[in-house]
């Protein structure tokens, strides 16, 4: 068999961890498989390594950002290699550029277009293990480029599809994808299988288990995602296209403080002033998400949107420069918000969802003041410091229902 396996920054954070992992992944390669390997970059290297760059610059430029943090991955494969090696085990380290991990030209946060698999292929062919720095792509001027935080897991689902592996194993500090976070919810529960639809909602709504784009990938080529602990051998959480969803009606609940909310006022009340606001968003890469406008009246309406809250100050800027071509009278906004959400393949045969999701909003006393609705999602608009008792009220909710 052919397995990639990936391990997050904290499973490989000290020596004693490194060897951890070094013999797990040897324990898959002495069992006959071919392994390939994908390391974010140890512990906190990543922070610190932007501490150092604000310590020089507050506002550094995103190429020479990505050039800096990319550093870390380098060091975790290049370790680990050394330690599989000290084991008795042949082992080869490839960065981005060795690899061909071909991107966009967009720094910080930049799309793989493609995987040039024939380096790994022929260290395969010569039985070492494969190790491979997450996180970081080349594009087409040879810079080299980062995918957004928690990458990694795009680069070993990318690389798992590019090489049509037989199993693509994710391993982090966590025993698998949980209804909840643990840390903020006390009864979540682990889950033993998930939907690819699914994990993507609670991956793009705030859980941090999975990179959103690594779901997006595994869904578009099939890729049977295991995500499972590299401190334990409990089985894990397996992430497939269909799963039995009969007895559950929500899958997860997730909160995202890394929201705001922007309102743009007296948008003329007219067709086309929509597309004027959102296609000058987007020109500029900003993405938004939850989007509410008023009733019109005395010929304007209000629109309001939430965005990332990295994305805040751009996005103020960009629309203040355009006022007059939007015809709009002012820009507010509001930063500390969050974003709570339920997920569950089951909502749409369910009946009810929504209304138990805002019964429990109002037992606990906490304002709701957006909210959108898909089948397999409903996100509400909160105060931040609601965000941890919201999920407890919602996830007990859910879970006295399914226990009645």
């Amino acid at each position: 068999m052919l397995i990639v396996q990936k391990y997050g920054g904290s499973s490989v954070a000290n020596p004693e961890r490194v060897f951890n992992v070094a013999k797990r992944i040897i324990d898959t390669y002495k069992q006959g498989n071919k392994v390939v390997v994908v390391l974010s970059a140890q512990g906190k290297t990543t922070d610190e390594l932007i501490a150092k760059a604000h310590e020089i610059d507050p506002n550094p430029s995103k190429r020479e950002m990505d050039m800096l943090i990319s550093t870390g991955e380098q060091q975790s494969v290049a370790l680990m290699a050394m330690a599989i090696n000290k084991l008795g085990y042949p082992a080869v380290s490839l960065n981005a550029f060795q690899v061909g991990m071909h991107t966009n030209r967009t720094y910080s946060n930049a799309r793989l277009k493609r995987i040039d698999t024939e380096r790994i292929e022929s260290e395969l062919d010569r039985k070492n293990i494969v190790l491979v720095t997450g996180f970081q792509g080349i594009n087409k001027f040879d810079d080299i480029t980062t995918l957004g935080r928690s990458g990694s897991d795009t680069t070993a689902v990318a690389i798992a599809a590019a090489l049509r592996a037989d199993k693509c194993e994710i391993y982090t500090d966590v025993d698998g994808v949980y209804t909840a976070d643990p840390r903020i919810v006390k009864d979540a529960r682990k889950l033993n299988e998930i939907t690819y639809d699914e994990m993507l909602e609670l991956a793009a709504l705030g859980a941090k288990v999975l990179h959103h784009r690594s779901v997006e990938i595994a869904k578009k080529y099939n890729v049977e995602l295991v995500v499972r602990s590299s401190l334990n051998n409990s089985e894990g959480t397996i992430v497939r296209e269909v799963c039995n969803v009969e007895k559950m009606l929500v899958s997860g609940v997730a909160g995202d403080k890394n929201v705001a909310r922007i309102s743009v006022m007296g948008i003329p009340d007219t067709p086309g002033k929509a597309f004027d606001l959102f296609s000058l968003l987007a020109k500029n890469k900003i993405s938004v998400d939850i989007i509410l406008q008023s009733i019109g009246r005395d010929g304007t309406k209000d629109i309001s949107f939430t965005l990332a809250r990295t994305d805040l100050n751009d996005a103020i800027n960009v629309i203040k420069e355009n006022l007059d071509r939007l015809g709009a009278k002012d820009v507010v906004y509001k930063e500390d918000v969050a974003k709570v959400s339920i997920v569950g393949a089951g909502m749409a045969t369910n009946p009810g969802i929504a209304a138990m999701m805002f019964e429990a909003m109002y037992n606990a006393g906490i304002n709701i003041s957006m909210i959108s609705t898909s089948e397999v999602k409903i996100s509400v608009l909160i105060d931040e410091k609601h965000t941890e008792e919201a999920m407890n009220a919602i996830h007990d909710r859910f879970r006295l229902a399914m226990e009645r």
